[in-house]
């Protein structure tokens, strides 16, 4: 255990032999679950400095661009997490400070690490809700027990979603695989920026997106393509209590994916940037790809995740009582293998 610092920022590690995961105070991203064997974390590490979104400012911090984003941007590490919006914030909330994906990825985090656990929480004032996590090393895995409590009087309807995003050098055009529970799906109802190359709005099953110009793309292996961008909306099996997905890098023969209950996160976003956006931060030089599960199917505002209410007859946000506390469970696995898990077990 220690704290220390991760790329100029303020931050905790907890280590055993297989893994190190690391996270920042500000946002409470987990940075890294670096694989001891490798040296390398799947993780999506910005090719920008990353600073502290307390001390951001819009003034002077010109290289994060001067969009509504540009404080989350400026931070963002890993795997962060969306809450109480999944989306962009209203026209009004924007200007009353509310930021992209809510407060929770640019609130300071107290963070207390022990041998192999740590313990992080956050209060988000304009939101009034309590974030807490409890992250247990365990061999080639990482528990995290994740609770919401609704700090007002009155019940809460929320986005809540895990912004997982992976990066170089685990992720490599034409080559890293993925495999998920994923069922019924559908792209963004509108083009996701200059390169989306899907068709708007279609419906599919996974893992075949439909192509602008005819076709399909297998989503089950990372695009070839030198410019792309591109989002999708999958529902995670009902059959199943368990949801999962999971990534392998064949260079590295190494395995990384997550596993939920499909009951607390029904919906996974695919989010691909592929050297496609040309503004800063971006700067045509960055590519991604994020796996997004979470009780929400599209990065959209709170009123029109509230209008949408279902899609393929699964509700699209959640309602965190009055008063009350929730508590989900999922789990990160990193393993070294030589071909790619077909899927993904619970390991508690």
């Amino acid at each position: 255990m220690s704290s220390q610092t991760f790329r100029g920022r303020r931050a905790a590690s907890i280590e055993n032999s297989a893994l190190r995961l690391t996270v920042v105070e500000g946002g409470g991203h987990i940075a890294e679950v670096l694989d001891r064997q490798t040296g390398v974390s799947a993780l999506w590490i910005p090719p920008w400095p990353s600073i502290e979104p307390g001390g951001f400012d819009p003034q002077s911090d010109l290289t994060y661009g001067q969009t509504a984003e540009a404080r989350l941007l400026a931070g963002i590490l890993g795997h962060n997490l969306c809450l109480d919006i999944f989306g962009g914030p209203s026209a009004e909330e924007e200007a009353a400070g509310l930021h992209p994906h809510g407060e929770a990825s640019v609130a300071r985090y107290d963070i207390e690490p022990s041998a192999t656990r740590l313990a992080m929480r956050a209060t988000l004032e304009e939101a009034s809700l309590l974030v807490e996590r409890r992250i247990d090393l365990e061999d080639r895995a990482v528990r995290i027990r994740e609770s919401v409590e609704n700090l007002t009087g009155t019940d809460r309807p929320v986005a809540w979603t895990q912004h997982v995003t992976l990066g170089p050098p685990f992720l490599e055009r034409g080559s890293t695989e993925f495999r998920a529970s994923a069922t019924r799906s559908k792209v963004l109802e509108a083009e996701f920026g200059t390169a989306d190359y899907l068709v708007t709005a279609a419906e599919f099953d996974w893992p075949a997106a439909p192509r602008r110009g005819g076709g399909t793309v297998d989503l089950r292996v990372f695009t070839d393509a030198a410019v792309s961008g591109a989002y999708t909306a999958h529902l995670m099996n009902p059959a199943h209590p368990h949801a999962y997905f999971v990534a392998f890098s064949p260079r590295l023969r190494q395995a990384f994916g997550y596993v939920w209950k499909q009951a607390d996160f029904p919906w996974m976003g695919i989010w691909e940037e592929n050297h496609s956006r040309a503004a800063p931060p971006w700067n045509g030089q960055t590519l991604t790809r994020g796996m997004e599960f979470g009780v929400s199917p599209f990065p959209e505002s709170r009123r029109k995740m509230i209008e949408r209410g279902r899609m393929f007859g699964v509700p699209t946000y959640r309602w965190i009582p009055a008063r009350c506390r929730v508590e989900v469970e999922y789990w990160i696995v990193a393993l070294q293998v030589d071909a790619i898990p077909e899927q993904l077990d619970w390991p508690g």
